[in-house]
């Protein structure tokens, strides 16, 4: 398999040193706090089955018991999500730092992205590691979004946001649909906690030590995303009759 088009770039290495997840009481969600938010600290963390979020002033590592998850070939997508497929184009990578604003509104409720956040996760974007997709209606307005960070076969979603109904609903068929192409089933998409939204998308809640299990099954997965959306619209591989147009209205230009 080719590498990405633009393949991530390895930071140098955490001076930190992260707590083993492993060995957490059950159902205990915060594991540590402290460590900072460079780029090699970040992604030693996901590889390790934690996420940052604030804890208070302090910066958080968390690894919720059970964990959220979504297969990107399984997920659910209603009658009436696909025809709110139809409303919208979307776009990967063209406006990351416009998504994570979305995504950081303060007047959005339990809002956790500040401006520390915002620059760390504009620094794994650099080095090829976070991405976002946006959504736009057909007045060209950015209407949706999600971000996030590919590790491998691991797409940590970190959060998405809409301005319009169904919209970040649609960024998470998109991102389904880019990761699912390549008919990989051990690619997982890392959604933190199943709420009831990404539950009617098909989240799941797996043990701590379920997860762990999946995460080391995607982590030696080359990534996808660098690749850039491919100019055949690559169709959704959990299609049951096969190969199938693109159900997204990829935005060209």
């Amino acid at each position: 398999m080719r590498p990405p088009a633009r393949p991530p770039v390895e930071p140098p290495a955490t001076p930190w040193r992260l707590p083993d997840v492993r060995g957490a009481p059950t159902g205990v969600e915060l594991v540590a706090v402290g460590a900072a938010l460079d780029p090699g600290t970040l992604l030693a963390g996901y590889r390790r089955g934690l996420f940052p979020m604030p804890e208070g002033a302090l910066l958080g590592w968390w690894s919720p018991d059970p964990r959220g998850i979504l297969r990107p070939d399984q997920l659910h997508v209603s009658r009436s999500l696909r025809r709110a497929l139809r409303r919208f184009t979307v776009s990967l990578d063209t406006a990351f730092e416009a998504v994570v604003a979305g995504c950081a509104d303060p007047g959005r409720p339990h809002g956790w992205i500040t401006g520390d956040y915002a620059a760390a996760y504009a620094g794994l974007h650099g080095l090829g590691w976070a991405h976002s997709l946006e959504v736009w209606d057909a007045g060209g307005r950015l209407v949706g979004g999600l971000f996030g960070v590919e590790v491998g076969g691991l797409f940590a979603a970190e959060s998405k946001f809409h301005r319009a109904t169904d919209a970040s609903k649609v960024a998470v068929v998109a991102l389904a649909d880019l990761l699912a192409a390549d008919g990989r089933p051990e690619r997982l998409i890392d959604v933190q906690w199943r709420t009831p939204h990404l539950g009617s998308l098909g989240a799941l809640a797996v043990p701590r030590r379920a997860y762990l299990r999946l995460l080391a099954e995607a982590l030696p997965l080359p990534p996808v995303l660098g690749w850039g959306v491919p100019d055949d619209a690559a169709p959704v591989a959990s299609d049951p009759a096969g190969a199938v147009p693109s159900r997204i209205r990829w935005r060209t230009g």
